[in-house]
C-alpha cells in the first residue's frame, strides 16, 4: 500500500530537514538571486536581458526552445518585454494619406459644383434676357456659316453615296446579263451572233462601270473626310470656345455684382480679389480658345476650297467620260487623280471570245 504523502519528510539533497530549515534555505535562495530592479541588468540591441540566475548562456541556448520574441531575448523562466521597431527612413517621401486623397477629390467637386452653377445660371439668364453675353459679331457669323455649309456637304455626301450605291446595282446587273448573253450564246446556233454581240457590249459597260465607280467612291471618300474628321475637329474647338465663353461671363457677371455692393469691408474686399483672378482666368483662356478657333476656320476654308474643286474636277470628267462612251478619256481621269483600280478584264475570258 501507499504512504500517506503528508508522511513523507522535506529533504535536500537526500538529507532530511524540518520545516525551519526548508524556509531558511528557500529565503537564502531568494537572496542570492538577481535584483530585477537592479539597473546593472544587461540592455543588447534594444532588448533587455532579464534572468532568474547568475549563470551565463551561448547565442545558441538563448535562441534554442522558442526563446526568442520579437526581437527580444529572454531566459527561461524570465519574463518577456517587447519592443517596438523604430521606423526606417530610407529617404522617400511619404506617400499622400486616403484622407488627403479624399480631400483633394472632394475639393475638386467642389469646385466643379461651383462651376457648374454659374454656368447653368448665366446660360438660363442669357435665355430669359436678363443677362447679358460676349459677342464676337464676326467670328459668330463665320461659324454659323460652317455650320451651314457642314450641312449642305452632308446632303451631297449622302446624295453621292446613294448614286453610287444604284450605279454599282446597274453594274452588277450589266455582268449579270451579259453572262446571260454569252450562256445562250452557245446553246443557240441561229442566234449566236446576235448574242454574242450583246454579251460583249454588256461586258463593255460593266468595264468602265467598275472604273466610273471607283471614281465616284474616291470623290464619296473624300466629301466624308471633309465633313467628318475635319469640319468636326475645327467644330469641336468651336464647342470648347463657346463653353469658356459662357464660363468668362459667368463670372464676369459674378465680379459686376460684388462691385456693386456698397460695403467696403474686409470680407467683401477679399472676395472682390478673388473673383477678380478667377475672371483674369477665364479671360486668358477665352482669348486663347478665340484666337484658335479663328485661324482652324481660315485654314479650314482653305482646305475646303482646294480639296472640292479636285473633287468635283474629278466627278465631272468621269461621268461625262462615262455617258460619252469614251473609255480612254475615263481611264485618264483615274490616272489623272492618282486612283488605282483591280483591272477591269481580270476575269478569264469566256470560250466564245477565246475563239474570235
Amino acid at each position: 500500500m501507499m504512504a500517506d504523502t503528508s508522511e513523507i519528510p522535506a529533504s535536500l539533497n537526500g538529507m532530511p530537514m524540518n520545516d525551519d530549515e526548508f524556509e531558511r534555505n528557500l529565503k537564502e535562495i531568494m537572496d542570492d538571486g538577481p535584483d530585477l530592479n537592479d539597473s546593472s541588468n544587461t540592455v543588447q540591441g534594444g532588448s533587455l536581458s532579464i534572468g532568474v540566475s547568475q549563470n551565463t548562456f551561448t547565442p545558441s541556448e538563448r535562441l534554442s526552445g522558442g526563446d526568442l520574441a520579437g526581437g527580444m531575448t529572454q531566459s527561461h523562466q524570465g519574463p518577456v518585454i517587447k519592443s517596438k521597431s523604430m521606423p526606417v527612413n530610407n529617404g522617400f517621401s511619404p506617400k499622400p494619406t486616403i484622407t488627403q486623397t479624399a480631400q483633394n477629390k472632394l475639393e475638386q467637386v467642389k469646385n466643379w459644383s461651383i462651376n457648374q452653377y454659374k454656368c447653368t445660371r448665366q446660360l438660363l439668364s442669357e435665355k430669359l434676357g436678363k443677362g447679358s453675353r460676349t459677342v464676337d459679331a464676326e467670328l459668330e457669323s463665320q461659324i454659323e456659316l460652317l455650320r451651314d455649309t457642314k450641312r449642305k456637304y452632308e446632303n451631297i455626301l449622302r446624295l453621292s453615296r446613294a448614286l453610287t450605291n444604284h450605279f454599282n446595282s446597274v453594274v452588277q446587273t450589266q455582268r449579270l446579263m451579259g453572262d446571260a448573253f454569252a450562256e445562250q450564246a452557245q446553246r443557240s446556233a441561229e442566234l449566236q451572233d446576235e448574242f454574242t454581240y450583246n454579251c460583249e457590249t454588256q461586258r463593255a459597260l460593266v468595264r468602265n462601270g467598275e472604273t466610273l465607280v471607283g471614281a465616284m467612291n474616291f470623290f464619296t471618300s473624300s466629301v466624308n473626310t471633309l465633313i467628318n474628321k475635319t469640319m468636326e475637329d475645327t467644330l469641336l474647338t468651336v464647342k470648347n470656345f463657346e463653353t469658356a465663353r459662357l464660363e468668362f461671363d459667368a463670372y464676369r457677371t459674378d465680379l459686376e455684382q460684388q462691385q456693386a455692393v456698397a460695403a467696403r469691408d474686409s470680407a467683401n474686399v477679399a472676395r472682390q480679389e478673388e473673383l477678380k483672378r478667377k475672371f483674369d482666368e477665364q479671360k486668358e483662356k477665352y482669348d486663347k480658345l478665340r484666337g484658335d478657333v479663328a485661324i482652324k476656320l481660315k485654314f479650314l476654308d482653305e482646305n475646303r476650297i482646294k480639296v472640292m474643286h479636285k473633287q468635283l474636277l474629278l466627278f465631272h470628267n468621269a461621268i461625262s467620260a462615262y455617258f460619252s462612251g469614251n473609255q480612254a478619256a475615263l481611264e485618264a481621269t483615274l490616272k489623272q487623280f492618282n486612283i488605282k483600280l483591280k483591272a477591269p478584264n481580270s476575269e478569264s475570258p469566256s470560250w466564245i471570245e477565246e475563239q474570235q
